[in-house]
């Protein structure tokens, strides 16, 4: 029988935490009365940093319950991408099958047992994908499509509506575990695994209690990492809109030796002024790009730890 490791990121879910416990042990308790995983399975717990009272409760529930409940506490606050990670690098040893899933239950747990039957199918990554989006507002919803319509054309492979509510067999991990790189995109990166896929759909619901830890910003910053540290596309797209720039001036030149020789000459500063703004401003914008993938290579190549596991609750 499989062991099953149920991976938790958690920020500051003091409000979620009992809750978020109490719904996973309930799906541990029915697949281990249904004979699909093995009585040891557990909830694994990352604090990434919290600064609320996350860990103090974490602590209570495996205390509570030792052999379902465990924890890894990070030494600071590294963000969902590394907290997951570090969640499942952990779980790769303990465990034959890992799902994550966020602390604040919007993602349906009872669909957990449909990826426990396609991995016993055979298949190594089961996506968890949102089958409709009629709870978001039409800024989220409009957003959200317009990401995923964004990282196809960048030639970025991620399935459509799908976050990190994911399954993953214990060889698509020890694989996974290869990709050492500190720009992560974990959504670009599973696809890359290979390994035979399918997907589960449900319906997301509103957060139990407690504020969002994805706003905007964060939102934005992470589409474009997911851009940047998959796709060269946005620097091919500056040298192709150079290369338009040069084009375009050198119409504007014959232009104006034309205007000069036939004495159609107007003056007019408005128009060279637009003309240097523009160009200027896309040459800053070129500079940052670029600037952008070399902050990446810089990161890349000093090969710092990932994360700091701190401490680890186990039996």
């Amino acid at each position: 029988m499989d062991r099953l490791a149920i991976v938790v990121p958690c920020y500051n879910e003091e409000e979620v935490l009992h809750i978020a416990a109490d719904a996973l042990r309930a799906v541990l308790d029915d697949l281990i009365a249904k004979n699909k995983i093995a009585q040891d399975s557990f909830v694994l717990f990352v604090n990434d940093g919290s600064k609320d009272k996350t860990w103090e409760l974490i602590e209570q529930e495996h205390q509570t319950h030792p052999t379902q409940i465990k924890g890894v506490k990070l030494a600071g606050n590294v963000g969902h991408q590394f907290a997951l990670t570090a969640g499942l690098l952990t779980a790769k040893d303990m465990a034959d099958v890992t799902v994550s899933i966020d602390a604040d239950l919007q993602d349906d747990v009872n669909v957990i047992e449909q990826m426990i039957d396609k991995f016993h199918e055979g298949k190594d990554i089961v996506y968890g994908v949102r089958s409709e989006r009629k709870t978001d507002t039409f800024f989220k919803r409009f957003t959200a499509q317009s990401f995923y319509k964004v990282m196809a054309m960048m030639g970025v492979k991620t399935v459509y509506n799908h976050a990190d509510f994911r399954l993953m067999s214990k060889r698509a991990l020890e694989h996974f575990a290869k990709y050492e790189e500190s720009n992560l995109f974990l959504r670009g990166m599973m696809p890359l695994i290979g390994y035979e896929t399918d997907s589960v759909y449900y319906e997301r619901k509103e957060r139990v209690a407690g504020e969002s830890k994805y706003p905007l910003k964060k939102m934005l910053a992470l589409a474009f990492d997911g851009i940047t540290s998959f796709s060269i596309k946005p620097i091919t797209l500056i040298t192709g809109l150079g290369i338009t720039i040069v084009i375009c001036c050198v119409l504007a030149a014959i232009y104006a030796l034309v205007s000069y020789f036939t004495g159609n000459v107007v003056p007019g500063w408005t128009s060279l002024i637009l003309s240097i703004w523009f160009i200027g401003g896309v040459q800053l914008l070129a500079v940052g790009l670029v600037g952008q993938y070399i902050g990446k290579i810089y990161m890349e190549v000093k090969h710092r730890p990932r994360y700091n596991i701190e401490k680890v609750l186990e039996d």
